[in-house]
């Protein structure tokens, strides 16, 4: 249920091109799927028959989007009166990672770009991310990593956390994160419940300019963690050559010494659908933060779903979404490799070494699909930005905006200031369910203050102030 919206004829800010609709990959798959939805000629209709036709929407999904399966389905959809009991895709067994790396994507490819304010240029193929996540793979399997255990990760948004998610994910062990920001308190309020059996972490980062060593305050807890914790890897992340050494932290080993010499073949052990693939939190203000495990098989068709029809990512697009390892857009973020896509990773303040910083970003690496917050865009507007004078930002099809309302003012701003033919998005989603309830949509128009549309299969009920429709 979401409240506080209003059901106005709000000013049209967007329209999107005929040309455009119809070759996105929504149109496409409302064509796929035609004789299933009976013909649904419109969006409205679609997202009827999401909801009132479960299990043929989504397998429509896993289709649509080439989920890999080690064994199909025997039934998508096990209803029980006690929701948390229902079941989907009973029999089903998959391996996250592997959708993620898929075979069908050269190995020549740009997987990952990572940025950052120093504006070194990191670049990895998807062959070389495979290569890496192998050797990872392996080297956590010497330390026992299997099904089910857990590997937790107090890093920056960059090449390292995605392999290292990729690697533990290949194996069947569950993924947590952390900002490395967080205090000692913070990080142990959710790997002490976690348990890990082994941690990443990064020695330090930069931030407006400054290097924050993370050594110390990793190793202050590493003892709290638990006995099953076997290994530290500690990730290289650009540390000035003054800055302390990690070697005080327990058990710890650098990032390249962890790694094995050889590239042994990459191997996906399968898991159940609902096997769970990721350790999320609560926000911990109403006491310590509680994990939310989300499914494998869950996450992967509903971020599919989200950034393939909703979000129109393309094999060809570069996705770049502001976030933290500790922010649920970074797993939503990264299953844009489920795509094809290229990642645009970005560790460093928005606004350093200067206030464009972002636009300079964008303009640079012809980014596609940009996605932040509506707090950064109203810091930028603040700021007196006018990008749209200044940046050549003619490969930016989307901009999308969630972790706060986005006000009217702001959509001004970006259609008068930024770019007048770009589709706004202001999406809304959760920790909960690590996905959306309402976000884009490639067909329908942007609307001044509004949120473009409720998300396909969401039996979303949207009231007013008032608790109207």
């Amino acid at each position: 249920m979401l409240r506080g919206f209003r059901r106005l004829a709000s000013q049209v800010l967007w329209q999107p091109p005929v040309q455009a609709a119809a070759t996105s990959r929504l149109a496409a798959y409302m064509r796929n799927v035609q004789d299933q939805s009976k013909g649904a000629a419109d969006y409205p209709t679609l997202h009827k028959w999401s909801i009132d036709h479960p299990e043929a929407f989504w397998m429509s999904v896993a289709k649509f989007g080439g989920v890999r399966f080690h064994k199909q389905p025997r039934t998508i959809l096990q209803p029980d009166p006690n929701m948390k009991d229902t079941k989907w895709f009973v029999g089903a067994e998959l391996n996250f990672a592997e959708n993620m790396l898929g075979a069908s994507v050269p190995d020549s490819k740009v997987a990952l770009k990572a940025r950052g304010e120093d504006d070194v240029a990191i670049n990895v193929t998807y062959g070389e991310l495979r290569s890496t996540v192998a050797q990872l793979a392996a080297a956590l399997t010497t330390c026992g990593v299997q099904k089910g255990d857990r590997v937790a990760g107090c890093v920056s948004n960059g090449v390292h956390a995605v392999t290292a998610m990729l690697a533990a994910t290949s194996l069947g062990a569950i993924w947590s994160s952390c900002s490395p920001d967080f205090g000692p308190t913070g990080i142990l309020d959710r790997f002490g419940q976690v348990q890990p059996k082994v941690l990443f972490t990064v020695d330090g980062y930069s931030y407006n300019g400054k290097w924050i060593d993370v050594g110390a305050k990793v190793g202050s807890i590493v003892d709290q963690l638990g006995p099953q914790l076997t290994r530290v890897v500690v990730i290289p992340n650009g540390a000035p050559a003054a800055a302390p050494s990690p070697s005080n932290i327990p058990c710890a080993v650098a990032w390249g010494e962890f790694l094995p010499q050889e590239t042994p073949p990459l191997r996906f052990v399968p898991t159940p659908f609902d096997h769970p693939v990721y350790i999320l939190f609560s926000s911990g203000t109403t006491g310590v933060p509680k994990c939310i495990a989300h499914g494998a098989g869950g996450v992967l068709l509903q971020h599919l779903k989200e950034l393939l029809l909703h979000t129109d990512l393309r094999d060809t697009d570069t996705l770049f979404y502001h976030t933290t390892c500790g922010w649920m857009m970074w797993n939503w973020m990264v299953s844009g490799l489920a795509c094809g896509s290229t990642l645009l990773l970005y560790d460093g303040a928005p606004f350093h070494p200067r206030p464009a910083r972002f636009f300079d970003v964008l303009e640079r690496e012809q980014v596609n699909i940009f996605g932040t917050s509506a707090k950064y865009l109203a810091a930028a507007e603040k700021a007196g930005l006018r990008p749209i004078e200044t940046h050549d930002l003619s490969p930016l099809r989307a901009i999308l905006s969630t972790g706060s309302v986005l006000a009217e003012s702001q959509f001004d701003w970006v259609y008068t200031h930024v770019k007048a033919d770009v589709r706004l998005s202001s999406i809304t989603g959760g920790t909960d369910i690590v996905s959306c309830f309402a976000l884009g949509n490639p067909l329908l128009p942007v609307r001044r203050g509004e949120l473009q549309c409720k998300g396909l299969g969401m039996a979303v009920e949207v009231f007013d102030g008032g608790g109207r429709p």
